[in-house]
């Protein structure tokens, strides 16, 4: 089963629960499962932001119009 099929079967499950403490205890794990992945995305996020600055400051960019041709080569367009 894929994560989009799980997705939607959770949410079916979800829906159908009467029980307020059950529903506590679920918005109970998702705000402990966020808090721990938000540092880490906060810190990929400012390490990749650093690193654009760096890579900008060195003359590594492109143009938006040589990106382009470099996706249309790839993709034979």
């Amino acid at each position: 089963m894929d994560l989009q099929t799980r997705k939607l079967h959770f949410i079916e499950e979800v829906l159908a629960i009467n029980s307020e403490t059950i529903i506590d205890k679920l918005e109970s794990v998702l705000k402990k499962e966020r808090k721990s992945i938000e540092p880490v995305l906060k810190e990929k996020l400012i390490s990749r932001a650093l690193k654009a600055n760096e890579d900008i400051k060195a003359g590594r960019v492109h143009s938006r119009q040589e990106a382009e041709a470099k996706i249309k080569g790839r993709l034979g367009i």
